[in-house]
């Protein structure tokens, strides 16, 4: 590793456990979502990483959805959380528990509201259960379809079935995302070469509707960012 890649991984590990306590802190959505965004600016700033985000008046204020979002790189959550900013959104992301159990991660993930997906357990109730529970508190629910990072060259890798199965069990608004950039290549463009004015844009699309059955998840999706 170069002298700046362990700088940078020195500051991530120690900005992401500062968040993690602090969020342990805290248990109003408000506050909660505060702090995220916090760390998700704090954090890119750092990593000379701007974020523009086109389309964000299809954001309804107070609205509540399944934020569905590609996904290339560990920073994704944070563009999205951005993406977010000023609206009064409160979004929980769905976590493996590799990422629980992260002496990287572990912290931040556990005390941001994390819903944890444990994908080799054989009963699915409590996880359905945790994410019926948030929506009745108010929550939004964030979700990558694709279930773990695209490293294919193609734009978009396989959606699995259970994110349109979260939005009609709990009648979410499913709210679609496209993070344009390849985020894995600009994350390491910063951290190997530590270059200034790096920029991810992100996309926000119009509402697809739970009930509608006419095309799959993957479908509509590809359909709103021409994929």
């Amino acid at each position: 590793m170069t002298l700046n890649q362990i700088k940078s991984t020195l500051y991530a590990l120690i900005l992401t456990n500062k968040y993690g306590l602090k969020l342990r802190k805290v248990n109003t959505p408000v506050e909660v979502t505060r702090l995220r965004l916090e760390y998700s600016e704090v954090l890119l700033s750092k990593l000379n990483i701007d974020v523009e985000v086109i389309g964000r008046e299809k954001i309804e204020q107070s609205g509540q959805y399944l934020i569905v979002s590609n996904h290339r790189s560990v920073i994704d959550p944070l563009v999205v959380e951005i993406a977010l900013k000023d609206k009064d959104v409160h979004g929980l992301w769905i976590a493996k528990k590799e990422l629980f159990n992260s002496f990287f991660f572990g912290a931040f993930t556990r005390n941001s509201g994390s819903i944890l997906l444990d994908r080799e357990s054989s009963q699915m109730g409590s996880f359905f259960g945790d994410i019926k529970a948030a929506v009745a508190e108010g929550y939004s629910i964030s979700v990558s379809p694709e279930g773990s990072r695209n490293k294919l060259d193609t734009p978009l890798a396989e959606f699995k079935k259970g994110s349109q199965i979260i939005a009609v069990k709990n009648r979410l608004q499913m709210l679609p995302v496209f993070i344009r950039d390849n985020t894995n290549t600009v994350l390491m463009e910063s951290i190997k070469h530590n270059t200034k004015g790096l920029k991810v844009t992100i996309e926000i699309g119009d509402l697809i509707d739970y009930k509608d059955r006419s095309r799959t998840l993957e479908e509509a999706y590809k359909h709103q960012f021409n994929l």
